[in-house]
């Protein structure tokens, strides 16, 4: 299989272009190295398989660059996992993210059409299923109403993705990432920065009491489910949800990254957060009937695994 997987250098891309080379897949990245945070990192997860993988360093938001790799790349596959994200960022930006996250998404599907690329696999995001009140979030729910421009142009991209489905025929299958933590781990993320800021002494922001839960979703399990939708044979459009199926609170989080440092935080109470939703939690039954997706790793061993990491790379 000929896979080309947008954002490959980021933290979730970086590991399955990694996990699809050790399959013995040819992988192509095309990733833009922006500076939401720092590019140096990102560039540092590709060292490693650079010279396995050709790197294409191109902005989604630009049709004709995006046409032209995907139309000389023989692809049969395209993991589309490249995106602008984060819920706060989106609010005081919400223009970037609607061209990067919606107009991107539907550079990359037309490209596909017109180059026969009969599979791909688009990365969306639990944000999309808002403030439900009944969990755990089942994928046919109905999703009236989300609460941040990113979980929108998520919802967007989802959308596209059945279009292009219907009238084209194309294999589109759209996962529901559940909070991914793990290994190079995006610094701005909740998980990374507690333990970075733990670490070093520094206080920790807190938004809300700590009662808001998340389902927490280890990097390796997320792998299983996408390089089961790989060779899906099942509906030409379909959407499944990728998390652990177990709920944390945000106090509970930080005790036990607390615990696998051996230090405690200084914490500074912060308002709740426009956009932050109060709960994630999925119902992973639809994945583990027609991907077979068992996750492993729950966040008691997770967070120790994590900190064991970032042990290894912190500077100094």
């Amino acid at each position: 299989m000929h896979i080309l997987v947008t954002g490959g250098a980021g933290f979730i891309g970086s590991h399955f272009v990694e996990r699809c080379l050790a399959l013995g897949h040819a992988v192509s990245v095309l990733d833009e190295f922006n500076d939401f945070y720092n590019p140096a990192i990102k560039r540092a997860n590709v060292a490693g398989f650079a010279k396995d993988a050709p790197i294409h360093e191109i902005d989604l938001r630009d049709g004709d660059a995006v046409a032209r790799v995907v139309r000389e790349g023989g692809f049969d596959t395209i993991v589309h996992l490249a995106a602008r994200a984060g819920v706060r960022p989106s609010i005081q930006d919400p223009k970037l993210y609607i061209d990067t996250n919606i107009t991107g998404t539907w550079h990359l599907l037309e490209a596909a059409k017109q180059a026969g690329i009969g599979r791909f696999i688009n990365a969306s995001s639990s944000s999309v299923y808002g403030v439900l009140k009944t969990a755990p979030f089942r994928e046919d729910m109905a999703l009236t109403a989300t609460i941040s421009p990113y979980a929108a142009t998520k919802l967007a991209t989802e959308q596209l993705c059945s279009n292009y489905a219907h009238l084209y025929g194309m294999r589109a299958l759209s996962l529901r990432f559940f909070t991914v933590y793990g290994p190079r781990q995006r610094p701005d993320l909740a998980i990374h920065a507690f333990t970075r800021s733990i670490w070093e002494g520094r206080p920790i922001n807190q938004f809300g009491d700590g009662s808001t839960r998340r389902d927490y979703t280890y990097i390796d399990d997320i792998l299983q489910g996408m390089v089961a939708c790989l060779t899906y044979q099942g509906e030409l459009c379909d959407v499944f949800n990728l998390g652990e199926s177990q709920t944390t609170t945000l106090n509970e989080l930080i005790g036990s990254i607390e615990q696998a440092l051996g230090r405690k935080a200084t914490i500074n109470r912060m308002p709740e957060q426009p956009g932050d939703v109060p709960l994630t939690y999925a119902d992973i039954t639809k994945a583990r009937t027609l991907l077979g997706y068992r996750p492993e790793t729950k966040i008691a061993e997770g967070i120790p695994k994590f900190v064991e990491w970032f042990h290894a790379n912190r500077p100094g």
